[in-house]
């Protein structure tokens, strides 16, 4: 009942609002671009007295002009300036600006400004973005682009559509929240996840590692991943296709049109296709005969993927009461084959599984609702399903043999189950600007989880006929001081209620309270420090507590987590002989985590349980260094390391104190890096025409599969060292791209969790067309 009285509440407030704003004010945005419809990011846009700087993608937007009559003045390095009278009407007004290049240009004219990634960087929070613009010419999907980044992991379970571990800064799995534009996906289903989302759909891919922004609203315990698609142009179409190893299909289509009166259609579109058919090193023996073969090379033969997706938004733009209003509708289908369990001593041949997303959204956006106000709100609800099938009454082999049970227990647990996973979501966010340096932000965060589900082969099982419910609440609140380009700070608070039930017995409810601070300083322009503390709380999420129905059991038992993460970092920016820039990015990591939440494999080791640990401690670091020299050569490195403390002094099962206290962590990498190269040839074969050339190396060091210190066979997984390799060949300045790419190039054996094996060698073509018209 609080939760509906809250909303109601804040539907009140934003009504009050909106009847508030109805003022006679002036608007006015635009894009200021070159000859070529390229925008010009750090252009400076006048109109009278007012001042504005266009974004990464060319835009302006000047909120609230007091006058009628206007005289627009736009200048950037290395163009002709422009100026010009407009008459401007009530509401939004649009001029988008042309700059042709001055007559005098030097050569290499280096223009001064700050991409949106860059921009990102410089938060007080420990944070990385990627500019996935950089990108979108490669098969990467963005748990790809992820795992270049410095303290980042991401360990897969196979190939395509696979299940996946992000490991970050020692924090792994639901330690971990992922947001589209804000916006949570906890609730986006099976067909929407970071390892089989398109790199083309983000713009830029944000990192917070350890201390969370409040705006995300998330009970994140160790980090968060924020993927911003943007609106970075208003008519445009960006459609790829690639083909490669192991029958490897993907296809994106990006599009958007808007109105010059604000009325705007976007859509993303995507599909994933592959057999995952490679070669895997296992120890295998024939069902039927018992022999037995040790290390033999197999090629799976039970893995397909494939999944569908189609995001599609209609609504309106930079209009008086909404800089953003859209409704659309999220759908996605997917089909997977469950080759093995937890570990590859398991192995199935026929088990598989499907799920569907149908999900309404609702966006809404307004800076300067009333003067220093901003406010965002989201809704959407998921009503699709997902069936586990499992009716093929035979064990087999790696070889592809099957030997039938006798039994109807099917290859685990017979069962045609199909149930829906519905999940609601609203968020409300509102900042203040008290003054310049002053705001003030309040941001809440609803969630609801409904599992509810039938099996035709066990209609009597009382176990599906309970109702599994969840219920959360995350309200936070915060201040933020800033003096721009010197020095920022945050402090906030988070409140945190969840309530779940399973059945009509089983009921819990938990209450946590969180805070923090983030703050940096510049000592040069060039030279910026970091540092944040925050005392965090996360909330088991339904799939611990349910389980997922394929490889993980649930854990009704599961207490919350929390953690005390604090951050200490730096940013430095120089160049030598100014064709020479060097980027460097160090952090320093503490964490003390209590009734920390990890995964271990059940009784019989043929699935994962999520558990709680009394106690984890994680200190460490990462540093990235990128370097470039003109505008030809690119390179850069990072290394991470982390030492992950199991800090449990007593166990059930052993009289005195743990043989495993104040071990390492098992099944977690603790040192491991990236390395790049980049050259860039302009102009080759025509004008407008570039060459780009590249490689990228990953190094993981090995690592222990069980605990250090319990004796026996430890298992170690080996160092792993990977080499990709990429031709990308682009044509009138962008519009056509062809692109080879060659990952795993020695063939490397790839492990990920408890040793399970990824792809070996594989070699991709992506073809890409672009065309943008503002």
């Amino acid at each position: 009942m609080q939760y509906i009285k809250f909303y109601v509440t804040v539907l009140s407030f934003c009504g009050a609002l909106c009847c508030h704003a109805q003022v006679d004010h002036f608007e006015l945005s635009g894009f200021v671009t070159d000859a070529g419809h390229q925008p010009l990011h750090g252009a400076t846009v006048k109109i009278n007295s007012l001042t504005a700087i266009a974004d990464a993608d060319g835009r302006y937007h000047f909120p609230d002009i007091r006058q009628r009559q206007v005289q627009v003045a736009v200048t950037a390095v290395g163009f002709e300036s422009y100026t010009g009278k407009r008459t401007l009407t009530r509401g939004a007004n649009t001029l988008n600006i042309m700059l042709r290049p001055q007559t005098n240009e030097l050569a290499t004219v280096e223009v001064m400004g700050l991409t949106k990634a860059q921009e990102v960087n410089r938060q007080a929070y420990n944070v990385t973005a990627i500019d996935a613009t950089k990108l979108y010419n490669s098969t990467m999907d963005i748990s790809g682009a992820l795992d270049r980044v410095a303290g980042i992991r991401v360990r897969e379970s196979g190939g395509v559509g696979s299940n996946f571990n992000l490991s970050l800064n020692g924090f792994t799995g639901n330690h971990i929240r992922y947001f589209i534009d804000g916006i949570p996906m906890d609730n986006f289903g099976s067909s929407f996840q970071i390892n089989n989302i398109p790199i083309n759909t983000a713009e830029r891919i944000e990192v917070y590692k350890g201390v969370v922004p409040m705006w995300l609203g998330s009970d994140a315990l160790g980090g968060a991943i924020n993927i911003v698609t943007g609106d970075r142009y208003r008519n445009f179409v960006d459609a790829s296709y690639s083909y490669g190893s192991f029958n490897t299909h993907r296809t994106v289509i990006n599009t958007a049109y808007t109105s010059e009166g604000g009325f705007t259609v976007r859509l993303n579109a995507y599909q994933n296709y592959s057999d995952n058919n490679y070669k895997v090193m296992v120890d295998a023996a024939d069902i039927n005969t018992g022999a037995y073969a040790p290390g033999t090379k197999i090629r799976r033969f039970h893995d397909t993927y494939h999944n569908e997706a189609l995001i599609t938004n209609v609504g309106v733009v930079d209009k008086s009461f909404a800089d953003q209003l859209l409704v659309g509708i999220t759908l996605g289908k997917n089909y997977k084959e469950i080759q093995t369990g937890a570990r590859m001593v398991s192995v199935f041949g026929g088990w598989h599984r499907r799920g569907t997303t149908i999900m309404p959204t609702l966006k809404y956006k307004k800076e300067n609702l009333i003067k220093g106000l901003d406010v965002i709100v989201n809704a959407n609800y998921n009503l699709g399903s997902e069936q586990n099938i499992d009716t093929v009454n035979a064990r087999f082999d790696w070889f592809g043999n099957s030997k039938p049970t006798g039994t109807n227990s099917g290859e685990r647990s017979r069962s045609l189950y199909k149930y829906r996973n519905n999940e609601g979501l609203s968020t409300a966010s509102f900042n203040y600007r008290i003054a310049d340096r002053h705001s003030l932000s309040l941001n809440n965060n609803f969630s609801t989880f409904r599992r509810e589900g039938s099996d035709e082969l066990n209609p009597t099982n009382a176990q599906y006929e309970r109702q599994k419910r969840t219920y959360k609440n995350v309200l936070g609140f915060g201040y933020n001081y800033d003096i721009e380009d010197l020095w920022s700070t945050t402090v906030f608070l988070k409140h945190i209620h969840q309530n779940n039930r399973d059945g009509a017995d089983a009921h819990n409810a938990m209450d946590k309270l969180g805070y923090g601070i983030a703050s940096a300083y510049y000592l040069t322009p060039r030279f910026q420090l970091k540092a944040s503390y925050e005392l965090t709380n996360r909330m088991p999420t339904a799939y611990e507590i349910f389980g997922d129905v394929e490889n993980q059991e649930g854990n009704f038992q599961l207490n919350p987590e929390r953690s005390n993460n604090a951050n200490i970092g730096m940013n430095y920016d120089f160049s030598l002989r100014h064709s020479h820039h060097f980027s460097l990015h160090t952090n320093l990591i503490y964490r003390r985590a209590y009734d920390y939440i990890y995964y271990r494999l059940n009784n019989n080791q043929s699935k994962t349980v999520a558990d709680n640990r009394d106690g984890v401690e994680t200190f460490g670091g990462d540093a990235e260094l990128r370097y470039s020299f003109k505008n030809w050569l690119m390179a850069g490195a990072t290394l991470t390391y982390q030492h992950i403390m199991n800090t449990q002094k007593y166990e059930e099962g052993y009289s005195g104190i743990s043989p495993v206290y104040r071990d390492q962590m098992p099944n977690i990498p603790y040192l491991f890096g990236n390395a790049d190269v980049a050259v860039v040839l302009q102009n080759v074969g025509r004008q407008g025409n570039t060459l780009n050339i590249g490689y990228n190396l990953l190094f993981v060091h090995d690592f222990y599969l069980y605990w250090p210190s319990r004796g026996g066979d430890k298992l170690d997984i080996p160092q792993q060292i990977s080499h990709d390799f990429n031709v990308v060949y682009s044509v009138q300045d962008g519009r056509y791209n062809i692109a080879l790419e060659a990952k795993n190039f020695t063939d490397t054996r790839m492990y990920d969790n408890f040793s399970l094996q990824k792809p070996s060698r594989g070699f991709y073509l992506n073809l890409r067309y672009f065309i943008n018209k503002k």
